[in-house]
Order: structure tokens, then C-alpha cells, then sequence
């Protein structure tokens, strides 16, 4: 049988292969590896909301929320430590991103995972029994150690067991599991917060041991892709992988388009430097920009600081823990509309639908909330339908951003790398997610306090500005094998100049020379 896939319709190959209850089991397994992430922003924002918490590690907070009356509400949480509380972990996951490029490439996948796993439950243990602030700092920077692996790790897994008709919707299940694990986050938050004594904060922080076992445990009994098998040298038993995750017995096709990708891939022997190639301008330029415009959206203020953020704006304690639930849940329901539709839809069309749907979203609450606060933060008696304007907005919002940029923000980078830059591409990814994931955790709070609800109409604007970047430069890679993606950039209108006939751009020069077969 000759190397190379089918040629259907649009030039575009179809390996054959389906989706099979082998491949479906470990593409679950190994998606909970979003829950760790998924969890520390749910929990996060839930206890730096809970007065005990504030009395023991940030007792200027908690007076200027509980005894003096006159703080501006804008400006009652603007704490630097209470922020480098938060931010500190994506800090940390940052720089252990780019350790795990290296760890991904040469171990494998799975490795990845596991010392994710493991580095994220000695966080959460040492958060749930810290007693100084510093225990709490050092505990965030295990957890971010831990994500920084899990999130190079995961998505790449994903995107490479899955059959390509099906990979969009299979790898969104590490974004589902994101959304699981704010939702669990925060309802765990809600009834923590009413234990006597005001120890509850513990519970919600040692919890994150729970979703760090699942992800180690699961490393364990998860096989190796194929493609890291490959890169490995395991050519035979990679082969045998293929067979049972396509289900098929013919797997040739694929099989030698990946051993032809990992001989490219082994010329290479600087994969970081490699990345400025010219023929890889627009893989490195969506490395960047597509995470760095999902952080500007500007997501993580409700995500991290639901909690604090409907607290500033008028509601109990209760109330806000409770409204972070709601949207919490509003956020799994839409991320199920995103495996829904991504393979039917396209990676564009969520992208720039998500994209309308937060900008209106975004002025609306900035008006409502300039409207009743002003610019002195005095919102004086809050009326009943005030308070469900803002949430429903608020859960328009989220659901917006939960099938569009929240989930394709991982999946689109980790399906158009090819082999040779894959893991290190995918570093460049999680690197820039979290890097202006703790910029703006950090000066989030000060910047409220400074620009009130203007906050809103700032990320407002880069929603237009990424929304335009991806109506021009993003093309549709909906349906196409992952070592194939090079056609999308010859075939770009403006990627087509850097990526030429001849310059393989994926790994693999495809169908030319490989005795095609067209159907």
C-alpha cells in the first residue's frame, strides 16, 4: 500500500480510522488533566471572598471590607499581596511550561502528566495546611508547576490520539474539564464558606489533592501516542498503537506520514530555535497571539474573582459565591455546545461569533455598573433587578467566550504544529497563556480601582482587535489530519508567502512523491 492518505473532494486527506471506545476512554482520561487548572481558578477567587480567609493572611483587606464603610467599592480589594496570591502559580507554571517542552519531547506525553500530577498535590497539600503567607505563596508556585505541565501535555496528547473528523470535539473535553473544575470549585466554596469556625477556606484549598490524583493516576494506566512513540524510535510498537486507536487493521497511510514527520522532526536539533524559520512564521504568530488574545478577553476578571468582583458590586457573600455557581454552570452547558459544533461549525466561525457575543456582553455590564456605582464607588441601596441584569449579562458572557475563545484558544495551536516544533510550540503557548494570565491577575484588582467600570470597555476593545485578527489571518482547520495542516498555510492568502510549494510546513511534504491515490 502506498504512503500517503486519500485525496477527498477538496485535496484534504482522510485516513481511515474511526472513533473507538479504546481511543474515546483515553482521550477522557486524559482531558481531567484540565480539572487541576480548572479547580485553582474556581477556588481561588472563592476564598479571597471569605472573611476567616482575609482575617488570618490579609488583615487590610479584610478591614477595609468589613469595618470601614467609606472604601470605595471599586478599591476594597486592591491588595499587591493578596494578588501575588493569586498570579503567583501562573508565574510558576510559565516557567515549568518550558521545562516540560523538553520532558514532552524526549519522555513522552504521558510523563508530563504525571509530574504534573504530583507536583500539584504537594500544592494543595501544603496550601491546605498553611498557617503564614508564604506557605500560601510557595503552595501556589507547586500548583502552577504542575499546571505548566499538565497544560503542554494534555492538549498535544489529545490532539494526537484523536481521528481528525472527531479531534476538535475530543480535545475540547480538556477545556470541559476546566469548566468542571470551576463549577466544583465554586460550589465547594459556597457551602465551605458556611462551616463554624471560619476553617472552610482549608478544605477548599486542600481539595485541589482530589483532581491532582486523578491526573496522576490516570498518566499511569494512559498509553503513549503514536507520534511520541515514533519520535522515540518505538516504530513497531507505535504501529500496533495505531491499529488499536483507529480501530482499523490498514493503518499504513498514516503510520508512514508520522515516521516521515519524525524523521523531520529528528533533524532537527534545535526544535526552540528552529520555531524562527521563516516557513514557520505563522505557527510561531498563532502560538502567540491566539493565547494572548484569550487571556485579553478579559475572562479571567469573572473567572478568578467571580466571587469578589459580584461582592464588589453590591452582593452578600453568600449571594456572590452563589452568582459564581450560576456562572460556573453556564460555563460547562456552553463548553458541551462547543464539542458540539466545533467539527460541524469550524474553528472560525465560534471564534468570531464568541467574539460579538462578549463585546456586546462587555458594554452592557460596563454601562450597568457605571450607571449605579459612578465613578466614586458609592452604589448606595442596590435594587433586586439590577443584581439580575448584571448576572444574566455576565453569564452571556462567559457562555460566549466558553464556546469560542475559552476552548479553541488550546485546541487550534495544539493541532497545527508539526512534529519537529510540536512540543516546543506548544511551550510557546502555554508560556504566553500564562504569563499575561498573571499580568492581569496581578494588576486586575488596582486596575479596577483605578479604572472602574471602564475595566470592562478595555477588554472590550481587544475583543474587536482579535476578532479582526482572526477574520484575516486564522484559516479554517476544521477536518484535516494533523499532519497534513501545512495545506492550510499554502493555500492563505497571506501565510502562503511564507510557508511556499516545496517547504513542507508540517512535518511532511504531502501527497507529493507518496503515490497518492485521488478518489
Amino acid at each position: 500500500m502506498p504512503a500517503g492518505g486519500f485525496v477527498v473532494g477538496d485535496g484534504q486527506k482522510a485516513y481511515p480510522g474511526k472513533l473507538t471506545p479504546f481511543v474515546l476512554f483515553t482521550c477522557i482520561v486524559a482531558a481531567m488533566g484540565g480539572l487541576i487548572f480548572g479547580y485553582d481558578i474556581g477556588i481561588s477567587g472563592g476564598v479571597t471572598s471569605m472573611p476567616s480567609f482575609l482575617r488570618r493572611f490579609f488583615p487590610s483587606v479584610y478591614r477595609k471590607q468589613q469595618e470601614d464603610a467609606s472604601t470605595n467599592q471599586y478599591c476594597q480589594y486592591d491588595s499587591p499581596t493578596l494578588t501575588l496570591f493569586t498570579s503567583s502559580l501562573y508565574l510558576a507554571a510559565l516557567i515549568s511550561s518550558l521545562v516540560a517542552s523538553t520532558v514532552t519531547r524526549k519522555f513522552g506525553r504521558r510523563l508530563s502528566m504525571l509530574f504534573g500530577g504530583i507536583l500539584f498535590c504537594a500544592g494543595a497539600l501544603v496550601n491546605g495546611f498553611a498557617k503564614h503567607v508564604w506557605m500560601l505563596i510557595v503552595g501556589r508556585i507547586l500548583l502552577g508547576f504542575g499546571i505548566g505541565f499538565a497544560n503542554q501535555s494534555v492538549p498535544l496528547y489529545l490532539s494526537e490520539m484523536a481521528p481528525y473528523k472527531y479531534r476538535g470535539a475530543l480535545n475540547i473535553g480538556f477545556q470541559l474539564s476546566i469548566t468542571i473544575g470551576i463549577l466544583v470549585a465554586e460550589v465547594l466554596n459556597y457551602f465551605f464558606a458556611k462551616i463554624k469556625g471560619g476553617w472552610g477556606w482549608r478544605l477548599s484549598l486542600g481539595g485541589a489533592v482530589v483532581p491532582a490524583l486523578i491526573i496522576t493516576l490516570g498518566s499511569l494506566v494512559l498509553p503513549d501516542t503514536p507520534n511520541s512513540m515514533i519520535e522515540r524510535g518505538q516504530h513497531e510498537e507505535a504501529k500496533t498503537k495505531l491499529r488499536r486507536i483507529r480501530g482499523v487493521d490498514d493503518v499504513s497511510q498514516e503510520f508512514d506520514d508520522l515516521v516521515a514527520a519524525s524523521k523531520e522532526s529528528q533533524s532537527i536539533e534545535h526544535p526552540w530555535g528552529n520555531l524562527l524559520r521563516r516557513k514557520y512564521r505563522p505557527h510561531l504568530t498563532m502560538a502567540i497571539m491566539i493565547p494572548l488574545f484569550q487571556q485579553l478577553t478579559g475572562i479571567n476578571v469573572i473567572m478568578f474573582y467571580a466571587p469578589v468582583l459580584f461582592n464588589t458590586i453590591g452582593f452578600t457573600t453568600d449571594a456572590s459565591l452563589m452568582s459564581a455557581v450560576v456562572t460556573g454552570s453556564v460555563n460547562v452547558a456552553a463548553t458541551l455546545v462547543s464539542i458540539y459544533g466545533v467539527d460541524r461549525w469550524g474553528r472560525r466561525f465560534l471564534f468570531l461569533e464568541g467574539g460579538t457575543q462578549m463585546l456586546i456582553c462587555q458594554a452592557v455590564v460596563a454601562a450597568c455598573i457605571g450607571a449605579k456605582f459612578g465613578v466614586d464607588g458609592t452604589p448606595g441601596e442596590l435594587p433586586k433587578w439590577y443584581a439580575i441584569v448584571v448576572v444574566t449579562f455576565i453569564c452571556i458572557y462567559v457562555a460566549g467566550f466558553a464556546w469560542s475563545w475559552g476552548p479553541l484558544g488550546w485546541l487550534v495551536p495544539s493541532e497545527i504544529f508539526p512534529l519537529e516544533i510540536r512540543s516546543a510550540a506548544q511551550s510557546i503557548t502555554v508560556s504566553v497563556n500564562m504569563i499575561f494570565t498573571f499580568i492581569i491577575a496581578q494588576i486586575f484588582l488596582t486596575m479596577l480601582c483605578h479604572l472602574k467600570f471602564g475595566l470592562f470597555l478595555v477588554f472590550a476593545f481587544f475583543v474587536v482587535v482579535m476578532s479582526i485578527f482572526i477574520y484575516i489571518f486564522l484559516p479554517e482547520t476544521k477536518g484535516i489530519p494533523i499532519e497534513e495542516m501545512g495545506q492550510v498555510w499554502r493555500s492563505h492568502w497571506y501565510w502562503s508567502r511564507f510557508v511556499e510549494d516545496g517547504e513542507y510546513g508540517n512535518g511532511v511534504e504531502m501527497g507529493k512523491n507518496q503515490g497518492t491515490k485521488h478518489v
